[in-house]
């Protein structure tokens, strides 16, 4: 445990920016289970609905902070492969 003031004031900083961090990788994680599901009832065309969101999410999260632009960057690429690869009926 932390042993002097600044220390002590890091390790709050680091516990309130875990926290708001879990809870926005919980939510994305939600959003693209739903783009995932979309896709495989061949609901949705990579541009529309779910998908959509889910691509704003990852890049919401990215520009925050809450993951690495790279890893965002995979993971949209990887949810699109997947939609385009499934016709949108």
């Amino acid at each position: 445990m932390a042993s002097h003031k600044s220390a002590w004031k890091r390790y709050l900083q680091s516990e309130k920016r875990r926290t708001r961090n879990r809870t926005a990788r919980g939510a994305l994680k939600t959003q693209v289970k739903k783009a995932r599901a979309e896709i495989e009832t061949g609901k949705s065309s990579p541009v529309a609905g779910e998908v959509q969101a889910a691509v704003s999410a990852i890049q919401h999260a990215a520009s925050k902070g809450v993951m690495h632009k790279r890893t965002a960057a995979r993971r949209v690429s990887r949810l699109m492969k997947a939609a385009a690869k499934k016709p949108a009926t």
